[in-house]
């Protein structure tokens, strides 16, 4: 029974929201309308059936993934270096901050003079990972423990075991946090990016041109396949992650 306690208690939940939806749709002002929850499945079926919506999937998909995997090297690789060396922790800590500190939409905007439509998403996903990374990776290297090292030390484990078997797991859930937060934030910056310079084949353009058609339902279901995508990349990144990490620590 305790098995089927949570799939129960989810269906709940989304039939409770599915519920409001179609109560405020029902009652949205004429000049204001939204979709209904039929509206957006039909709609969104509709899509299903197209080549063109998969295609766009894929390739929203392949740039994310390019975007997010390249900041996750670059991240882990700078806070190697700005731990590592007090140099270069004061000469890049200030781009990190600028970095973290301006908005998504001013990126997209510098930027959008200088990149191609195509690889404009990729370069902004790669631009909101990369300092996430960078600032978790570094607090987990500072953050492990140094008895921990000590240790090693004197057992002479030599630093390959050291680094798998001290500094990974220490590192690990701040890495680990760092890539399923990260997933999210490149997932909706990229297809912002799409929305605003947008490829051929694209969710973003998909959005954009539902958008100018004034087709309501389209930009809901569009919106809709976006949230369910992010889901599953992250679930499988948090799957992905989470294997690596306990091979490593074999």
């Amino acid at each position: 029974m305790k098995k089927f306690k949570k799939p129960l208690l989810l269906l709940a939940v989304a039939a409770f929201w599915l519920a409001v939806w179609e109560v405020i749709a029902l009652n949205a002002p004429t000049l204001l309308p939204i979709p209904t929850p039929w509206q957006v499945w039909l709609a969104l079926a509709g899509l299903a059936k197209a080549p063109e919506f998969w295609k766009s999937c894929g390739y929203s998909l392949l740039r994310v993934a390019g975007g997010f995997l390249a900041a996750v090297v670059a991240g882990t690789v700078l806070a190697g270096l700005t731990v590592r060396f007090r140099a270069a922790h004061i000469l890049l800590s200030p781009l990190l901050l600028i970095v973290r500190s301006t908005p998504v939409a001013s990126f997209i905007i510098l930027c959008f003079m200088y990149f191609t439509s195509n690889t404009l998403p990729v370069f902004i996903a790669f631009l909101m990972v990369m300092p996430l990374v960078w600032g978790n990776v570094e607090k987990g290297i500072r953050g492990t423990d140094r008895t921990l090292l000590e240790m090693a030390a004197v057992f002479r484990m030599g630093a390959f075991r050291t680094f798998r078997h001290v500094r990974v797991p220490a590192v690990m859930p701040y890495f680990l946090s760092a890539c399923t937060t990260g997933l999210g934030f490149a997932w909706k910056a990229s297809v912002a990016a799409e929305v605003i310079s947008p490829p051929g084949h694209a969710l973003g353009t998909l959005l954009l041109t539902a958008k100018r058609n004034i087709d309501l339902p389209q930009v809901f279901a569009s919106t809709v396949a976006v949230i369910v995508l992010s889901l599953l990349l992250e679930q499988l990144l948090l799957r992905l992650v989470r294997r690596a990490g306990r091979e490593a620590q074999v």
